[in-house]
């Protein structure tokens, strides 16, 4: 047998070795429940930990595995972090969350949420049964799409990096270092991301480490044949929870004309915002989807014929390379526009009647909460007090940032005095920077690198890898790039929850280093017929991640 022949079948052999290794690690992972906020997430970690320290490198240099507590978690979480050493400073960054949404969708299935075999036989009984969802039904009959919680968000991108890092730990001649970076509450807050981008910096430095690049290992969803899913997006969008506090002016019911009804006024807003194409978008053909209302509610907890006199909505708005503060500012032209339709509307319906409109519709004010805390400072010379008092007391409330948002923009509603009714734009809840590529020398010649690496595989598998600008979902990422906070500079004083409930590390807190996100693809994730393409994800997906590292790290 030839050299070249011998290279060949161990190169082969290897890929294999790294699929099945891929596939168990999934299922290992899958296996472990870890819902956000669960006694089980915060445990996962430990299990994690304990599974990689087992490996014949980490028994050999336990320092280079890392258990790190997120300080002050009331959930008492941690992250983990798991480096391999190599030769020189180069290193590239691998990075996942393992917390997932509940398992309660599954129903009578709920136990085999992380039973991947036997779940896609239960979900074969149960869509056979029903006769909905004809193409999960057709996926998992099929084989080529394992299901399971977590299964394609994200554990089996952890499990592909974590396959690649053992790899790299078994290989004799490392070039450069690899690491491995695990983290909990992706999916409510990124508490494990933004810890770890406070504490990396240092993390790198004390060893000596030079980051390139890191690898985010998130999943894409494609509801075709995976051509939008095999893919590598080198940004990602960002996300604030626009919000809206109205107070209008209680009437009774038979009187409605002598107010101003917050939920009609919170209905107007509602219509002028869902999918506002103002709001959304796009660079060539990828979208940043417009807002959508996520809650709208008024503040009556009891029946009565009194109408609403107050009334709190809020949104998901995205964005590419739009500011949170242009958003702001474009919210509050548009609360302007409903403002002015919603006067005129009843104005034109009480007169139809002989009657009056309130007065009140003539001078609703609409304000900023950075303008409105201003209003209340100077009403109220020991506002700042009582209103740091009250958001440490919600910090540990339990109750959900946009509700603890809610009750500190009324708070600084109240001490205000405003003459009559107003609007209050904030925003309620972690804002989540969107990050670009950049556009350095060094980072265009990763990205060169990169995307030749991943149309090498594309001919080697006879099928579409392709890159995208930007990750088209809420990620982690957002805390992992390059100059992730520049974007919240501005929007800061707009959030009610600053410095209490939300907190960030000042700018040199975050490692200076692009991401560029190369994880598996399926469908339906957050839904019980979550589900990963499983070639794909257990045997194309690690071996892009090695191609990509290798060639990135000798470069």
């Amino acid at each position: 047998m030839t050299a070249k022949r011998a290279r060949a079948r161990a190169t082969v052999r290897e890929r294999e070795r790294l699929t099945e290794r891929a596939r168990a690690l999934s299922h290992t992972l899958v296996g472990w429940p870890s819902v956000t906020g669960t006694p089980d997430e915060a445990a996962f970690a430990s299990r994690l930990h304990g599974l990689i320290a087992e490996h014949p490198y980490f028994k050999a240099n336990p320092a280079d595995l890392k258990l790190a507590p997120i300080e002050g978690d009331p959930n008492g979480r941690a992250n983990v972090l798991a480096l391999v050493r190599g030769s020189g400073s180069r290193t590239i960054i691998l990075a996942g969350h393992f917390d997932v949404v509940p398992v309660d969708d599954y129903g009578d299935l709920s136990e085999l949420a992380g039973s991947p075999d036997e779940l896609r036989q239960g979900l074969i009984a149960r869509l056979e049964a029903t006769g909905g969802y004809p193409q999960a039904l057709t996926d998992l009959q099929s084989g080529e799409f394992v299901p399971g919680r977590g299964m394609l968000d994200m554990k089996s991108g952890v499990a592909a990096g974590l396959a690649v890092l053992e790899q790299f730990a078994e290989t004799d001649d490392r070039t450069g270092n690899l690491l491995l970076i695990a983290t909990p509450d992706e999916e409510e807050n990124s508490a494990g991301m933004r810890a770890v981008s406070a504490m990396l910096p240092e993390f790198l430095k004390s060893r000596g480490l030079e980051p390139i690049v890191a690898l985010n290992l998130d999943a894409t969803c494609d509801a075709e044949t995976g051509q939008n899913g095999r893919v590598a997006t080198f940004g990602t969008i960002g996300k604030v929870l626009l919000s809206a506090f109205v107070a209008g002016k209680d009437a009774h019911a038979c009187y409605p004309f002598d107010g101003i009804n917050a939920a009609y006024l919170a209905a107007e807003l509602a219509i002028e915002f869902e999918c506002a194409p103002a709001l959304g978008e796009m660079t060539g053909d990828e979208v940043a989807a417009p807002p959508t209302a996520l809650s709208l509610k008024d503040a009556k907890s009891v029946y009565n014929v009194t109408t609403p006199g107050r009334a709190w909505l809020y949104w998901n708005v995205l964005m590419h390379r739009r500011r949170p503060e242009d958003i702001i500012a474009m919210a509050r032209d548009m609360t302007g526009a409903a403002v002015s339709r919603a006067a005129r509307r009843m104005k034109e319906r009480a007169a139809s009647f002989k009657l009056s409109a309130s007065p009140l519709w003539d001078n609703v004010s609409i304000l900023t909460f950075a303008e409105l805390r201003e209003r209340a400072r100077a009403d109220s010379p020991d506002f700042d007090n009582q209103f740091d008092q009250a958001a440490a007391e919600l910090e540990h409330s339990g109750f959900d940032l946009p509700e603890r948002s809610r009750r500190l923009t009324e708070l600084t509603l109240d001490a205000a005095q405003l003459p009559g009714a107003a609007v209050v734009i904030g925003i309620a809840s972690t804002p989540y920077p969107a990050i670009a590529w950049p556009s350095d020398e060094a980072a265009a010649q990763t990205r060169n690198i990169t995307e030749a690496a991943m149309a090498r595989i594309a001919v080697q598998e006879e099928l579409s890898v392709e890159p995208r600008e930007f990750f088209p979902a809420i990620s982690d990422i957002s805390f992992l790039a390059r100059n992730a906070s520049a974007s919240l500079e501005g929007i800061r004083e707009q959030m009610p929850l600053w410095g209490s409930s939300i907190r960030f590390a000042e700018d040199a807190g975050y490692p200076p280093v692009p991401t560029v996100n190369i994880g598996p693809w399926g469908r339906d994730y957050h839904h019980f017929l979550e589900r990963t393409h499983g070639d794909y994800t257990f045997r194309v997906l690690p071996d892009l991640l090695a191609t990509v590292i290798d060639d990135v790290l000798r470069a």
